[in-house]
């Protein structure tokens, strides 16, 4: 059995040496295939659309993918990062206001509770006849 690598396929024609000499030419590593941030712009979608952009997110999304698949590297690349933009905006629209919204919450909390602290001192004063003199 052979297992040398790689296996040449017997049934292929076999090139012929007709003594003019090829030239081939190596322009560097490939670039990697553009990503197209799908499954982010899905969960942008379901659960942090807010202002709709999770949903033009997951439109570039798929729009990305197509010109993949067909070939068209470039605007794959460019919708992609167009996808990658508004899942950004999204998540971060969507996180920011329920954190600030907590911090607003415990900073409102500990005011009160220090005001609530000062007035107990207040009206457990007790005060003489002589006071309203």
């Amino acid at each position: 059995m052979d297992t040398s690598y790689p296996r040449e396929d017997p049934r292929a024609p076999t090139p012929k040496d007709d003594g003019t000499a090829h030239t081939a030419l190596t322009l560097g590593a490939p670039l990697p295939p553009p990503r197209d941030h799908l499954i982010w712009s899905v969960f942008s979608t379901l659960y942090l659309n807010l202002c709709c952009l999770g949903f033009l997110a997951l439109a570039y999304s798929i729009k990305a993918r197509d010109q993949k698949v067909t070939g068209d590297l470039e605007a794959a690349r460019r919708l992609g990062s167009k996808a990658k933009c508004y899942n950004i905006l999204a998540t971060v629209w969507a996180l920011v206001p329920p954190l600030l919204l907590l911090v607003l919450a415990v900073t409102g909390a500990l005011h009160l509770s220090r005001l609530a602290q000062g007035s107990a001192a207040f009206f457990s004063t007790k005060f003489d006849d002589s006071d309203y003199d």
